[in-house]
């Protein structure tokens, strides 16, 4: 399954979960949130996800490092301030956000695995890949990094 590291845009994985889960929700059974609950909690998570993608996306371009998720290896920085001392991934992190934003318009605990699978797809053919490229790149630095910041919160 080596094969798959860094080869699908993680926006294309984060697209086709969020159509499965459009797929999900209308094959199994929904929960109805109350409009007063819904809309907020809906605005609540796209808009973090909005904003983690956006400062992780200028983090980057301000160091004048690569934004392109398949190829780690022309990194030219390791970013590791703003969003990045919260959160090693934060652009992904802000994917799973919108996902979860997703889920809870569908109204459906199904959909909501769909938050699951791109988490965990990400982790294993995207983050980890990108961090033994980073480890080789900036090594002890991208260390003591990982020791201080989480991978995902």
């Amino acid at each position: 399954m080596a094969g798959l590291e860094l080869k699908i845009p993680p926006p294309v994985i984060g697209l086709a979960c969020a159509a499965a889960m459009y797929v999900a929700a209308q094959y199994t059974h929904v929960i109805p949130i109350a409009p007063l609950w819904k809309w907020p909690l809906v605005a609540l998570f796209a808009l973090a996800g909005l904003a983690l993608d956006f400062s992780g996306l200028m983090a980057f371009l301000r160091r004048h490092t690569t934004i392109n998720p398949l190829h780690p290896e022309k990194s030219s920085a390791l970013v590791t301030d703003g969003v990045y001392t919260v959160t090693r991934n934060p652009m992904y992190l802000g994917m799973a956000c919108l996902l979860l934003a997703w889920a809870v318009y569908l109204q459906s605990p199904a959909a909501a695995l769909g938050v699951l699978v791109f988490v965990g797809y990400i982790t294993r053919f995207q983050i980890k890949p990108e961090e033994r490229m980073l480890h080789t790149l900036f090594g002890t630095e991208f260390a003591a990094y990982c020791s201080r910041v989480r991978r995902w919160l």
